[in-house]
């Protein structure tokens, strides 16, 4: 970044619709804006089967946001053979951009994980025929390996190889897994939790992964970062994510908003935004 480019930001994940922003969804937009988020990524699994359309009523009144579909493993239990079919429909809005976010959650176990994974599949099959990338959403149970390895091998089997590649969304692995999702064309996004004080290993993966690879999310309203841990997550909290990675890898604040935003606009072919920074 140079002295004459203005600072920019994108917050590649929020979760906008969500009740927590009921009473004040319009100001948190501005507030972002106001602070040099030049971008949202609304995130539109919502509460489910439902709810599908959510992010996408709110991309639509808004020209700097931007919208996803998918079924989160949380409510897999829930999906029908309808809402497969709404998300086919969805999936050609002109504002969504990717699927998402799906993956696996073997840490609440909300959905049985037999379930989790074929609502995973079918979800992958059809961002491919949508020719749509993914977001992924991967926890494991405490202590272990097993929804990284379960996620990775089916990324590997059913998704690496199509050109589309995706985002690890709130990345919490370590660097080996997010080598295996970066061999296979993705995007590793950090999130507020970056700055938490027991939260190394997360800041040891920031060192490495090529800073060319890397995106920035708030995951709003979740994972407000420090100073704000503990309240409401919003999009303009971004910055502090940014200005702990610049700290990490001995760059400024800026310097990671600049290059993450680049990142983001050349993963989605957002032409017009990336010739304007």
């Amino acid at each position: 970044m140079t002295n004459d480019q203005r600072p920019i930001f994108v917050d590649s994940h929020a979760h906008l619709e969500t009740e927590q922003f009921e009473a004040d969804r319009e100001q948190v937009i501005a507030r972002a804006r106001e602070a040099g988020i030049e971008t949202i990524l609304a995130i539109g699994s919502g509460t489910g089967p439902g709810s599908l359309d959510c992010a996408i009523r709110l991309a639509e009144q808004h020209d700097f946001i931007y919208a996803t579909i998918g079924i989160h493993p949380h409510e897999a239990k829930l999906a029908r053979d309808a809402d497969f079919e709404e998300m086919a429909q969805l999936a050609t809005r002109p504002k969504v951009i990717a699927w998402g976010e799906i993956g696996l959650d073997y840490f609440y176990d909300h959905s049985p994980r037999d379930i989790q994974q074929q609502v995973f599949l079918r979800q992958l099959e059809m961002a491919q025929a949508a020719r749509l990338p993914i977001v992924i959403h991967c926890r494991p149970s405490d202590g272990t390996d097993d929804a990284w390895e379960d996620c990775l091998t089916l990324l590997r089997e059913r998704w690496a190889g199509n050109g589309l590649g995706g985002i690890l969304h709130c990345f919490t692995g370590t660097m080996a897994h997010a080598t295996r999702a970066l061999d296979m064309g993705f995007m590793i996004s950090f999130a507020g939790n970056v700055t938490f004080p027991k939260a190394q290993p997360i800041r040891d993966a920031a060192k490495q992964v090529p800073l060319d690879r890397m995106l920035i999310e708030t995951d709003s309203p979740f994972l407000a970062p420090v100073p704000h841990r503990g309240k409401r997550n919003e999009p303009s909290f971004v910055k502090e994510t940014a200005r702990q990675i610049g700290e990490i890898r001995g760059q400024s604040m800026e310097d990671i908003g600049f290059q993450t935003a680049n990142n983001f606009y050349r993963f989605f072919s957002l032409h017009e935004k990336l010739n304007s920074i």
